[in-house]
């Protein structure tokens, strides 16, 4: 079967203002047209009612069709947890791996296969513990997956303890007078990584949400999608002030690419710089439309999304959404190909050399 360059056809990045980078080189879907259905596998869905889980699968079965690819050449790698049950309510290739791993079995999978449409899923626990430092070379080697960063902020698979995105003070079963750690933001991670795309959305938010998965899908290298998600069991209602009616409003900052940074139920607020440089609130009435910084994703320095990443506090008094950071930028993948192909052509002679190298002896009897 041979491959050709998409960009990822038949559709436009929605909403967010974002250019178009180049896509993989990926197999076309049949001239079958896809709907939700045909992502949907035949495996009972077993998560807790009430999940986030499952608003989270249901917008993924539903945009996969948009992007125009065969279900044989999308695969989803997940680690332990509850949201690593994913790759089986999917209609196409998936491995449950094993705990904190994903990215690495991914990244051979995305190094081996470039005709691979390559999905990670995994939470907090999963990602940012025993995980962690998987993820981060994973980013910053940009390599060409979509990481689905599910966070609860509460491990749940194992029954309740608390984790590293598990804010200061958390009674949780291992903690029971409270958490003493301060909590990972994965987005400032994902930053200080130099991840080339990092976004944070609410599993509630169908529509942001979908937007959010379609940029990461058009993006060529790691992109990182943090989705806020309920845990009903043991974390309920974590998240459930940014649904309010009232409370959302002037608590969750939408970044939209190229626009003034507003938000509130009549755009009263707004993001403005400090005199040290950093990042904060005010009303727009007191400051003025002009002192509004405007959000570009496409900045190469990391910096001013750093800043936006810091704005989002423990207690919710402000989250920041959307897409922070997409640039491009020279993916592992390719370059590791690159090597190996120019291996391929070289004099064996050359080859012998790189394998022998200078602090090569032959011992003789």
């Amino acid at each position: 079967m041979t491959t050709t360059d998409l960009g990822l056809p038949g559709f436009d990045t929605p909403d967010l203002g974002l250019p178009r980078l180049r896509g993989q080189a990926l197999v076309p879907a049949a001239d079958v047209k896809l709907s939700a259905k045909d992502f949907k596998s035949d495996q009972e869905v077993r998560w807790c009612p009430g999940c986030g889980d499952y608003a989270v699968l249901a917008a993924v079965q539903s945009f996969m069709p948009r992007l125009g690819l065969a279900r044989e050449n999308t695969v989803f790698v997940s680690g332990i947890g509850c949201s690593s049950r994913f790759p089986y309510y999917m209609n196409t290739y998936g491995m449950h791996s094993i705990h904190g791993r994903a990215p690495a079995i991914a990244t051979g999978l995305a190094v081996a296969r470039p005709d691979l449409s390559v999905w990670v899923v995994t939470g907090d626990g999963d990602a940012l513990s025993i995980g962690g430092n998987h993820l981060i070379h994973a980013l910053r080697r940009n390599v060409n997956l979509k990481i689905l960063l599910f966070n609860n902020r509460i491990y749940g698979l194992t029954k309740g303890q608390y984790s590293p995105t598990s804010e200061t003070g958390k009674i949780t079963k291992s903690t029971p007078v409270g958490s003493v750690d301060a909590p990972f933001n994965p987005v400032s991670l994902a930053l200080g990584a130099e991840a080339t795309f990092v976004a944070r959305v609410l599993d509630s938010d169908r529509a942001g949400l979908s937007d959010v998965l379609t940029a990461a899908a058009e993006h060529r290298g790691t992109a990182l999608v943090e989705i806020y998600q309920n845990c009903p069991i043991f974390n309920d209602g974590a998240f459930e002030v940014l649904r309010q009616q009232g409370e959302k409003e002037r608590r969750i900052v939408p970044l939209r690419h190229g626009e003034p940074i507003r938000f509130g139920a009549e755009g009263e607020y707004g993001v403005i710089r400090t005199g040290s440089g950093g990042l904060t609130t005010a009303e727009v009435a007191k400051v003025g439309e002009d002192a509004l910084v405007v959000h570009d994703a496409t900045c190469e320095d990391p910096t001013p999304a750093f800043a936006l990443s810091r704005l989002s506090s423990q207690d919710l008094t402000h989250c920041v959404t959307g897409v922070f950071r997409s640039v491009d930028r020279p993916v592992y993948d390719d370059q590791v190909r690159a090597q190996i192909d120019q291996a391929r052509t070289a004099d064996p002679a050359d080859l012998q050399d790189l394998l022998t190298g200078k602090d090569t002896w032959t011992v003789r009897g």
